[in-house]
């Protein structure tokens, strides 16, 4: 048997572990920030450094800067050293590297401009989305290039979880990400209102599935064990969890989108599936727990091992919590409010926040060869991010259910409570500071690790091309007994299996969708957005107001008493991004045109939301009073529009800034009667004029 001899590629592994440690202090800042922003707001700088600008900003952050770069710098390692094999090519990993911190950059320039799609964890415009798509196909090609030369004849359990990361996101990224470009920097989804909506929560509901949960499984699977220098506690269940995981994750998208107007039999199996999550989820819980059987001892004195124990409990905490508030009784009170916020954060500031940290602090002393320079500082890190995380949760524990319980308490006629919505924001104020306390004990300990971790690469060198060896592959010359290590000898079909499974589940959801089954108007007669409106709507999207404001009114009777008539499907037919939004910081805005707000009420509350609602947290936008419209592109607007088939005509593409015009010109003057002198080329004009007609679009039928 012949022992090769071969390097294994350090220099790409430290420069996402750099990259993960730098955006992870980015986007905890900015969490901060908004977390402040939120009770405080003073905090909202301006045009660009607003909330509803920034919350994305900290998201994408989080998610694909943080947690992305995390996921490279852990594969990196562990890939080379599982297949004892150099990735597949320097030039695909430097590539990959740099075509990812680009897009991060790209994103956030963009989104701090307002160039914004609004569609959750998919905010970025079709340009970024390209390479976004180009730079996993090189990822792709490397890893599996990896995979292919590889010298153990076996893939290893966190192999498979990667490999289904790769093939889940690309599937999600590209069906969400259909657009048609309007220009450079605009364009609208194929999709319409609830199909768009069902496509999203398809996409962001596997969007945490995929990229915060299964590469992490893949981590958790191989570096728990080498830290704790103990085998993996049942290859068995390490089988069970990651099928059983591929193929029902794909199909919980649905209960995101409980008593909204998608169809109730995608609701209802998207309930389904989400309860059945628990068993495969609490399966790879434990199997990592119980690696760890016998070993508490080690845990104790081993920083990176109680990060890694506090991060696979949180992963069991988040994957029973995400199922419970699937059901229907449970979501009703939750869904809207600061206890997803909560639920959210116990994932990323846990599991994934935890799981980096103490691959981090593992990882950067080997490939430097070197030890840490701190123990205790770590150990100290490790205390105060616990203490961050529980006051963060406590905080939207209580916010959430307080906001839930006030939003539903009647008097005994029959009436709201809280009828005034503010009442229930002036309630939950204090968990915001609170929550912000929160955030920065948890930046307090990076700022720690971030020290700990200068001085210990300053005390070692790096080993960029560490020397391994290695038997060649032979191929196996006697019959394979167990179906599963047949698999993992053979990668196309392993690949082929893995795609099968992820897919099933959208497909089934999705068909029905696209053929337009359930999102035909059938009673009501839509009105289509006038080319005033439509920049309106545009600017609603820019300035980030579905962050706070939702547009979809639940068949609630609380709700439909605070808000109208409740939403239906038909609503929507037109509405390129869906805007039903996630949370409830302010009321929601569906049938607001019906409301007893007039224009100068608007332009009052956009200018100074303190003066028309006196304690409201809602930032001030001055600047849409004074920003001059840009209707260069409403033509074509419109023309898109049309091409995705919203019954414009061409006198109505030809004519569009005429009537644009025309409409400003008449909302100005209504204004000017109210002793407010707003231009009618101002933004102001147009974001007045898609408010007003929000739930007046509606003509039924006589």
């Amino acid at each position: 048997m012949s022992v090769e001899t071969f390097h294994y590629d350090n220099k790409i592994v430290r420069n996402f572990a750099f990259a993960t440690v730098f955006w992870g202090v980015v986007g905890m800042f900015f969490g901060v920030l908004i977390a402040f922003q939120l009770p405080l707001p003073g905090l909202n700088f301006g045009e660009h450094f607003s909330f509803g600008r920034l919350r994305p900003i900290h998201t994408n952050a989080a998610i694909f800067a943080f947690v992305g770069n995390a996921i490279f710098m852990g594969i990196y390692y562990s890939l080379q050293r599982l297949c004892k094999a150099r990735m597949f090519s320097d030039k695909l990993s430097k590539i990959h590297f740099w075509g990812w911190q680009f897009i991060i950059v790209a994103a956030a320039v963009t989104l701090l401009f307002g160039y914004t799609t609004s569609k959750e964890y998919a905010e970025l415009e079709w340009p970024i989305d390209i390479a976004i798509t180009f730079i996993w196909v090189v990822f792709g090609i490397n890893m599996f290039g990896t995979i292919s030369v590889r010298r153990e004849k076996h893939m290893y359990v966190a192999i498979w979880f990667y490999i289904a990361t790769f093939i889940a996101v690309a599937v999600l990224h590209i069906f969400n990400s259909l657009a048609l470009p309007v220009s450079f920097m605009k364009s609208y989804p194929i999709y319409a209102g609830v199909q768009d909506a069902l496509v999203q929560w398809w996409y962001g509901h596997n969007a945490v599935a995929f990229f915060l949960t299964t590469p992490y499984l893949g981590l958790m699977y191989y570096y728990l064990p080498k830290i704790a220098d103990r085998p993996v506690y049942s290859y068995r269940l390490s089988i069970i969890h990651f099928w059983s995981l591929v193929f029902i994750y794909i199909w919980a998208g649905p209960h995101h989108l409980l008593y909204s107007a998608v169809s109730p039999w995608a609701q209802t199996l998207g309930v389904i599936f989400s309860i059945m999550l628990i068993a495969p989820s609490w399966g790879g819980m434990l199997n990592g727990l119980l690696t760890l059987r016998g070993a508490w001892h080690t845990v104790a004195k081993n920083v990176e091992l109680k990060f890694m124990v506090v991060a696979v409990t949180s992963y069991g905490m988040v994957t029973l919590e995400g199922p419970l508030m699937s059901f229907k009784s449970v979501n009703s009170l939750a869904h809207f409010t600061d206890w997803i916020v909560g639920h959210v954060h116990n994932g990323t500031l846990g599991w994934n926040g935890f799981l980096t940290f103490g691959i981090v602090y593992w990882l950067i002393p080997r490939i430097y060869n070197t030890k840490l320079y701190s123990p205790r500082l770590a150990n100290a890190h490790f205390w105060i991010g616990t203490l961050g995380i529980v006051f963060y949760l406590v905080a939207m524990y209580f916010s959430g259910i307080t906001q839930g319980l006030m939003w539903k308490e009647l008097d005994p006629d029959g009436g709201l409570m809280h009828e005034n919505f503010l009442s229930t924001v002036k309630q939950i104020i204090p968990m915001y500071y609170l929550r912000g306390i929160g955030g920065l004990l948890y930046i307090t300990g990076v700022f720690l690790m971030v020290y700990n971790l200068f001085k210990t690469v300053k005390q070692g060198n790096l080993q960029a091309d560490e020397e391994a060896s290695a038997p060649a592959l032979e191929q196996e010359k006697t019959k394979v007994k167990s179906t599963h290590r047949f698999l993992e000898g053979h990668l196309g079909l392993f690949f082929i299996l893995s795609t099968l499974a992820i897919i099933a589940g959208g497909l089934i959801e999705l068909v029905p969708g696209a053929m337009n089954e359930f999102i035909s108007p059938t009673k009501p007669l839509v009105e289509k957005y006038s080319p005033l409106e439509l920049e309106g709507r545009d600017i609603y999207i820019r300035e980030g107001c579905n962050n706070c404001h939702s547009q979809m009114i639940r068949p609630f009777h609380n709700e439909t008493l605070r808000y109208g008539a409740y939403s239906e499907a038909g609503d929507y037919v037109y509405d390129r991004p869906f805007l039903w939004g996630s949370k409830r910081t302010g009321p929601d805005l569906h049938r607001i045109g019906l409301r007893p707000r007039n224009e100068v009420w608007h332009y009052d509350h956009m200018v100074n939301p303190q003066k028309s609602s006196p304690g409201s947290v809602m930032p001030p936008y001055p600047w849409l009073a004074t920003n001059k419209l840009d209707t260069s592109t409403t033509s074509k607007k419109i023309q898109v529009m049309r091409s995705l088939g919203v019954p414009y005509n061409y006198d109505d593409v030809r004519n569009a800034e005429e009537n644009l015009q025309k409409e400003a010109q008449e909302l100005s003057d209504i204004l000017k009667k109210g002793k407010i002198d707003c231009a009618p080329d101002r933004e102001m004009i147009a974001l007045i004029a898609y408010l007003k007609k929000l739930g007046k679009r509606i003509k039924v039928k006589k």
